[in-house]
């Protein structure tokens, strides 16, 4: 890497930081569009690869950002322990499944898409402020832990934390918008923990041997992500406590609504391609 490819992914990784703590969302979103311009622009990676190592390496990321979020979340009290253990075995399964298996099997055109749907799907949620029933509640632990396997095997074909999953899910079942940013931020590191190990053995599997390269992930641009990540995101999440909850979701959703644009695009170039 140049000392430009250095320096804009420092600044990607401070940013990325930021969002992870203030929206719980591990960074994953923010990360792959950006991680996709820059590894096109000056990454020097096969076409077919660059959505899979931006999505790899934004992952990878995450377990390191939500650390540091999960710290700061924790000094205010405001994550639910309860979801977070319950959740954590099914996103394990999920994501060992997604990362292992399921990622490397599907196209860069393919992977884009299914990207751009969910994050736009996820934003347009978040946006329209439906109010769940009164009486609905987080399901039982076998339900809880099957939400978890979900989040987890979409996320890690998108490479994102599952913020954008289980913050509206949780909101859904009557958590407040503050307490299921700050358990989803706890939610990254399992996420991420499972999905990197997959990532890993289905590149090696793949026959992915290109310089900077661990499977899937280039451990070169994760350095740098994390230098600043981990210094911001606790940042975010002490303003998160501060700003008021509807602030919290028009920012969350338009954010979401940018990236599924540029996905779309992304998409759209692969398959004319």
């Amino acid at each position: 890497m140049d000392v430009t490819m250095v320096i804009c992914l420092l600044i990607l990784g401070g940013v990325v930081g930021f969002a992870a703590g203030l929206l719980g969302i591990g960074g994953g979103m923010v990360l792959v569009p950006f991680l996709t311009m820059l590894f096109s622009w000056k990454g020097g990676m096969p076409a077919d690869m660059i959505v899979h190592a931006a999505i790899a390496t934004s992952m990878t990321s995450i377990l390191f950002t939500s650390v540091s979020s999960v710290r700061a979340h924790q000094k205010k009290g405001t994550i639910d322990w309860k979801i977070v253990f319950a959740m954590a075995p099914g996103i394990i399964v999920g994501g060992l499944l997604s990362g292992g298996a399921a990622f490397a099997a599907i196209s860069t055109a393919w992977l884009s898409l299914f990207f751009a749907v969910f994050v736009g799907y996820s934003g347009w949620s978040m946006l329209r402020n439906k109010k769940p029933k009164p009486s609905r509640q987080m399901p039982g632990i076998a339900g809880t832990t099957a939400a978890g396997a979900g989040i987890g095997f979409i996320s890690g074909l998108v490479g994102a934390g599952g913020g954008f999953l289980s913050v509206p899910f949780m909101v859904w079942c009557n958590v407040s918008l503050l307490a299921a940013v700050s358990t989803s931020a706890a939610l990254g590191f399992p996420i991420a923990l499972a999905n990197s190990v997959g990532y890993v053995v289905s590149g090696l599997a793949e026959g992915v041997q290109r310089p900077g390269m661990l499977g899937f992930i280039y451990w070169p641009a994760l350095l740098a992500l994390i230098c600043t990540s981990v210094l911001t995101a606790p940042v975010g999440a002490r303003l998160a406590h501060r700003l008021p909850v509807a602030t919290l979701k028009r920012v969350f959703a338009g954010l979401l609504f940018c990236l599924a644009a540029y996905m779309l695009l992304k998409a759209w170039q692969a398959f004319m391609a």
